[in-house]
């Protein structure tokens, strides 16, 4: 991170997004833009070098923040309070393009004009391990192993020809079948106890025998501790996906 004159830039790159709110605590309300590269000769909506700008409302200086994953689709911001301090926090989310939905997801504070990394989505990803496995009579489990927790889901009601591929006519397993959980695919901000502090609101699929067979999703509510964002209280829900399939 660095502070420089964004309006002497050369080649400045395509504003992506834009919101305005105090993020350094200072009172004065701040320019928070995503910046990013398209490739104009093919029309794609594709951005690359997105990068986090921020201007200080009261001095009018820029400074930037490079991403990690920095590369993609539809960049957002959201700006609003995380860590219960009255300040903005800045939320990104990345559409990574991919077939299995996934998002990069960061989190940052600007406090006093320095950019502190409070979410990542891949040490959320490499946070929690998930085991998914069918069983006899239309039931898969899904245990999160770093929480210890376990769910059952029913999928008999997925129809004869998909079951019928699995489960013998009394419903035993014809071979052992083993799914997965993705990586965070999107992350919403939730006021969930309306305090005025905003929760994260985390999306994985559950897949079954390959990425298109989506049997669920995997809900955890992250709330910032002081530290870092937990599952509160071993928060967690699994929801079940309808009958239809591609």
């Amino acid at each position: 991170m660095y502070p420089y004159d964004y309006r002497q830039t050369m080649n400045q790159p395509t504003v992506l997004a834009f919101a305005q709110g105090d993020v350094n605590g200072n009172g004065v309300m701040d320019n928070v833009y995503l910046t990013g590269k398209k490739p104009n000769e093919t029309g794609s909506p594709y951005t690359t070098d997105i990068t986090l700008v921020i201007q200080d409302g009261r001095t009018q200086t820029f400074y930037s923040v490079p991403l990690q994953s920095n590369a993609g689709y539809a960049p957002t911001l959201f700006l609003g309070d995380f860590t219960g301090d009255g300040i903005d926090d800045i939320q990104i989310n990345i559409n990574s393009g991919g077939s299995g939905g996934f998002y990069f997801v960061y989190i940052y504070s600007f406090l006093n004009n320095q950019a502190k990394e409070l979410f990542n989505y891949e040490t959320f990803n490499d946070q929690y391990l998930y085991d998914v496995m069918y069983r006899d009579q239309y039931k898969v489990d899904v245990s999160n192993q770093t929480l210890n927790l376990d769910y059952v889901m029913d999928i008999s009601n997925r129809g004869e020809e998909y079951l019928s591929e699995i489960y013998t006519e009394d419903g035993k397993l014809k071979t052992p079948v083993q799914g997965w959980v993705s990586g965070l695919n999107t992350a919403y901000p939730v006021d969930f106890d309306g305090n005025g502090v905003y929760e994260l609101f985390v999306f994985q699929r559950i897949a079954g025998r390959y990425n298109a067979d989506g049997l669920g999703l995997v809900q955890s509510p992250l709330y910032w501790d002081g530290s870092q964002f937990i599952i509160k209280d071993t928060w967690q829900y699994v929801a079940v996906l309808g009958t239809e399939q591609p």
